[in-house]
């Protein structure tokens, strides 16, 4: 059928429901592609909790308990007297203090010089700054297994062996921190807005506290929380450094727990293990909400 110009010609039924058809069919198929994404999540997040989980159940049975067949997959009522035994076997508060102290400071003191190192390296031009960022990767691939002598001899001759000193000082600053926080404060903070800094009189320590940190917010907060969670869980170095029994960490005064010939006793050490993870917990929870917080309120800007 012939249409004059500047007009449509009518759809027929056929094509009508074909192109409703189509339609349906890509709704199915989105629908179908949300639903098999959202159920490969939901197995990974179970498969993660599991873990925890069962870390949970452990807890609240004994040894003999534990390694029954078939397994026990629901709480037990073990878990007060769990607790007594850790905190008779260990001291526990005490070891815990330690390490909220080590690895509070060693995060305060990293996100301040790594933050002030990354400042540095992302927005100001020096002669040997390219030199001297290949330096710092260089020290970034090296494990950190490799400093442990010479970092021991640097401790003994400073009389810091046995303090908690030898385990903040050597950890104060970091490869990581800094190469994360250039990558970060690069694409975060525009030439711009320091440029206007300058020209209201902004100094360097400034525009580095007013203009900057605020900016870079979110990545403070994840190198807040791996950094004390490094600190929280480290385990070799404490237990090379600290030799005075009072000032062990956490990590450590755990590691006592672990019997000869057999004898340990995995619902304690799950115990322990378990209210271990509540500094951890608590740290995640304040920082990722920090991190949300500034996510939002940069996209609503």
């Amino acid at each position: 059928m012939a249409t004059t110009h500047g007009t449509r010609r009518p759809r027929t039924v056929r094509e009508t429901r074909s192109i409703r058809g189509t339609r349906t069919g890509r709704i199915r198929g989105t629908r179908g592609r949300g639903i098999a994404l959202h159920a490969v999540l939901v197995l990974g997040l179970l498969l993660s909790a599991f873990p925890f989980y069962w870390a949970v159940i452990m807890s609240t049975h004994t040894s003999s308990e534990i390694f029954s067949f078939p397994p026990k997959l629901l709480p037990g009522s073990h878990f007060p007297e769990n607790v007594r035994h850790l905190f008779a076997a260990v001291d526990f508060f005490g070891s815990m203090l330690n390490s909220l102290l080590v690895a509070g400071s060693v995060t305060v003191l990293v996100l301040f010089f790594d933050s002030l190192a990354a400042f540095v390296f992302a927005k100001f031009a020096f002669p040997g700054r390219r030199p001297l960022f290949a330096l710092l990767m260089l020290i970034f691939m090296v494990p950190a297994q490799l400093a442990a002598i010479p970092q021991f001899v640097i401790m003994a001759k400073l009389g810091w062996i046995g303090s908690m000193t030898s385990l903040v000082v050597p950890a104060s600053a970091n490869a990581f921190g800094i190469f994360w926080m250039r990558q970060y404060m690069r694409g975060a903070i525009p030439d711009e807005l320091l440029d206007a800094s300058r020209i209201d009189g902004a100094h360097f320590l400034r525009q580095y506290w007013h203009v900057a940190l605020p900016v870079v917010r979110p990545g403070l907060a994840f190198l807040g929380i791996f950094t004390f969670m490094s600190q929280w869980n480290d385990y070799a170095w404490p237990l090379i450094a600290l030799t005075n029994p009072d000032n062990v960490t956490l990590q450590v005064a755990l590691s006592q727990l672990n019997g000869t010939h057999g004898t340990t006793d995995y619902g304690m050490v799950m115990t322990g293990a378990l209210l271990a993870l509540v500094p951890l917990l608590t740290v995640f929870a304040i920082g990722a909400r920090q991190i949300i917080g500034d996510l939002a309120k940069g996209a609503i800007r």
